[in-house]
């Protein structure tokens, strides 16, 4: 399967029920944004979890990436709430559940080989945003290695977010709230990405969090 395969090009996905499709564990549905591959694959979904659904004890042999963004995810080493940002190293593995249901942002077989580092943090920690002086946009700090950055961005509304996107392109979940580009109306579990070498601006409609990552999508079109 390729979805969304070509980083060389912009990508826009939102979220509504009918783009849901069931996982190969019951209860468990995802929202396909972009993927190269079939079950094991290069992926970015948002996936739901019914109450009392689970998957089968896996690894993920490049890494996993994920951030919670309703209910209580869960595995054998902890529950992870929402606003929980999690990194899983190459070579992790777990058998993930949740009890009263949830939804996560999961990135798949993304991480370079030697990008080792476990992370868990909390993102409703109010101690990690700063805000820089005389802008109303606050950030918090989730994770760099290399030219990959990850933040969490907070606009009050009627703010605007701008970023010049160098190499590695830039990558952006709505959390909650919606923001408008280019006329377009981005609401809570919109997916956007932007491709290397452009501009990205958004206004914030309502007060909104965003998750951003930079500088990590592939040189040239779609790559395994």
């Amino acid at each position: 399967m390729l979805l969304n395969a070509d980083f060389s090009k912009p990508a826009v996905v939102h979220s509504t029920e009918d783009g849901w499709i069931a996982s190969p564990a019951s209860g468990v549905s995802r929202l396909m944004l972009d993927r190269i591959g079939d079950e094991v694959a290069r992926a970015t979904s948002l996936v739901r979890y019914a109450a009392n659904s689970r998957f089968s004890r896996h690894e993920h042999a490049k890494g996993e990436e994920f951030l919670v963004l309703d209910g209580v995810f869960s595995d054998e080493h902890g529950d992870y709430p929402t606003g929980t940002y999690v990194r899983n190293p190459p070579g992790s593995g777990h058998a993930p559940f949740s009890e009263d249901g949830c939804r996560i942002l999961v990135k798949l077989r993304q991480f370079d080989p030697d990008d080792l580092v476990h992370v868990v943090i909390d993102t409703k920690d109010e101690a990690r945003w700063r805000t820089e002086e005389g802008s109303p946009v606050s950030s918090m700090d989730l994770y760099t290695y290399g030219s990959e950055v990850v933040r969490m961005v907070r606009m009050p509304a009627g703010s605007a977010f701008s970023e010049s996107v160098g190499d590695g392109g830039l990558e952006l979940l709505v959390v909650s709230g919606n923001v408008e580009r280019d006329g377009q109306i981005l609401n809570a579990e919109s997916w956007l990405r932007v491709p290397a070498n452009s501009k990205l601006d958004v206004a914030a409609k309502s007060t909104a969090i965003l998750w951003v990552k930079t500088g990590h999508l592939p040189v040239g079109e779609s790559s395994r």
